[in-house]
């Protein structure tokens, strides 16, 4: 077996297809003699020393995870301090590293993870610890930098798509004497493209969605009550999707909650019911809502198979990056071609990804802001191609990885969390 270990964690929110990329991490190493351990709760696990041996899973349980949604080792958001304030965490990852032999440390996550895994990079040799250190994207928002798209959106670009598709067929059918309006609310702080992804729904004019609601685009009420006014009159009902992430004229979240995560983000949701409740008083038409939340980025159920595919790729490749003795780098998606749909993977310096985010380019908007232009359509459409079948049991329900999670031994003191 080659010296060293290589240590995978994962990061932030999950996606659909996040632990195809752990088993692609895990297939690819052992198939170099590569030990891999997976921190328990993403860098927690590490300040606490709480790994798993992966290599005390079996072959099947970790090809099951290809079709697995969740985090399978558990993630978690957690905001390391600056190195040059307070570099205690710092040095307690080193120690852990040092102490079970991490030669190669592949963190799995978006911006922030993308810094974490650079600052590690450059403090290393400073701390007496040679690692290599490599980012592998992740993120449902598609909002990294460098990479044409993030392994976790497709899956869920396919998902609302479907969603807004079945759901309007059933409004469709009742408008005649019940629901006018529905509208659903997706994920997206600040970046669109989840929402812009509801477009694929329908080409023409009057199919759904009908309204798009971007965070890139001032929430104007006027114009939005207009909008829906004028769809229920032509085309007899209106669906809306609204992007959690909407501000009005002054830069306020509409969904804002008032509670922040540990990267002082607000937590949103909500935005929804605000724009149901503004149609029924203002226009005085039922409306219906849905918010889900949670089920867009573990419907695995729906997965794109173009997703997955990046997604066992990304990790396959990071591990061939760490092995070669690549550092600060992370394995990107570069399209090669719209039609037809072509990519490859290659690495790119964390520095130029790092707390760095990609927003909707203003050519995807329409002139009015409702809705997705052709060449939105073109970029997007790819991405949720093909159907990533789950396997079933006899009960007629996904079957899912079942791990031994076995924890290694530990070598140091306890670390007093803050």
């Amino acid at each position: 077996m080659t010296q060293g270990k290589l240590l995978y964690a994962q990061s932030g929110g999950v996606t659909a297809v996040i632990n195809a990329t752990a088993a692609a991490v895990i297939e690819t190493a052992r198939s170099h003699g590569v030990k891999v351990y997976a921190a328990r709760n993403g860098i927690l696990g590490v300040l606490r020393e709480d790994l798993i041996d992966t290599s005390r899973e079996s072959t099947s349980a970790v090809a099951a995870l290809h079709h697995t949604p969740g985090g399978a080792f558990g993630s978690c958001r957690y905001k390391l301090k600056s190195p040059q304030t307070d570099d205690a965490e710092y040095v307690r990852l080193m120690e852990v590293m040092k102490a079970h032999d991490i030669r190669w440390f592949l963190y799995n996550g978006g911006n922030d993870s993308a810094d974490t895994a650079l600052k590690l990079s450059r403090l290393g040799r400073a701390y007496g610890h040679e690692i290599h250190c490599i980012g592998v994207p992740k993120t449902v928002d598609n909002d990294l930098t460098v990479t044409d798209c993030c392994p976790g959106f497709g899956s869920v670009a396919r998902y609302t798509a479907l969603s807004v598709r079945e759901a309007s067929l059933d409004v469709a059918s009742m408008s005649e004497t019940s629901t006018k309006v529905f509208i659903l609310e997706v994920m997206g702080r600040n970046a669109g493209w989840i929402a812009a992804s509801a477009g694929l729904a329908g080409e023409d004019a009057d199919a759904p969605p009908h309204v798009i609601l971007f965070p890139e685009r001032h929430f104007d009420a006027k114009a939005f009550l207009a909008k829906v006014k004028a769809t229920v009159q032509r085309v007899g009902y209106c669906t809306v999707v609204a992007s959690e992430g909407i501000r009005d004229a002054d830069g306020t979240l509409l969904s804002d909650t008032g509670s922040r995560d540990a990267f002082g983000h607000a937590q949103l949701g909500g935005v929804a019911p605000l724009l149901a409740q503004l149609v029924n008083e203002k226009l005085g038409m039922k409306v219906h809502w849905a918010v889900p939340d949670y089920l867009q980025r573990s419907a695995r159920h729906a997965a794109s198979a173009t997703d997955l595919m990046q997604a066992q790729a990304v990790g396959k490749a990071a591990v061939e990056y760490a092995l070669a003795g690549m550092n600060a780098v992370m394995p990107v998606i570069l399209r090669e071609r719209d039609t037809p749909y072509r990519w490859k993977i290659a690495p790119a310096p964390l520095a130029r990804i790092a707390n760095r985010e990609k927003k909707m380019p203003k050519s995807f908007l329409t002139r009015d802001g409702f809705g997705i232009t052709a060449a939105a359509r073109r970029y997007l459409a790819p991405l949720i191609r093909g159907e990533a079948a789950t396997p079933c049991g006899k009960d007629g329900l996904p079957l899912h990885a079942t791990l031994k999670r076995v924890a290694v031994a530990k070598k140091l003191v306890p670390w007093k969390e803050r």
